[in-house]
């Protein structure tokens, strides 16, 4: 993949995946039996819920969401420290804040793998290439 542009647009869309994939694996979460009733008592695996843990989820969530955005502007030359420390904070969250479901497993080792095609991609192309579109 040479094309800077065709690089913006996998990238782009392998973090999309990650994101969507996060979101599934939440919603399908709340069809699994007993899950909803500890929604609603507020507390999910032994987790107590709360506005302050739902912040810090959130934050984690949107790390995914801005790096779509993120790769269509930002310079390359950020790209590889950029795309590296996201996909590392992403895949604490993902590996910290599962569990060990079969859903969640299968929705995480994807999430795994398009993280790992992120960094791969982002670190075997120059670091000093021009920016060409």
């Amino acid at each position: 993949m040479h094309d800077l542009a065709a690089r913006r647009s996998a990238l782009s869309f392998l973090w999309l995946s990650v994101a969507l994939n996060i979101a599934f694996a939440d919603i399908l979460g709340l069809f699994t039996p007993g899950v909803l009733g500890q929604v609603m008592d507020g507390v999910i695996e032994g987790v107590a819920l709360s506005e302050r843990l739902m912040l810090v989820a959130a934050v984690f969530i949107e790390v995914p969401v801005a790096m779509i955005v993120a790769m269509q502007v930002m310079p390359r030359r950020a790209w590889r420290p950029v795309n590296s420390a996201a996909a590392v904070v992403t895949a604490l969250f993902v590996l910290g804040g599962g569990s060990l479901k079969p859903h969640y497993v299968f929705f995480a080792t994807c999430e795994i793998l398009a993280l790992c095609a992120i960094v791969w991609l982002v670190w075997r192309s120059p670091a000093a290439e021009p920016e060409r579109m």
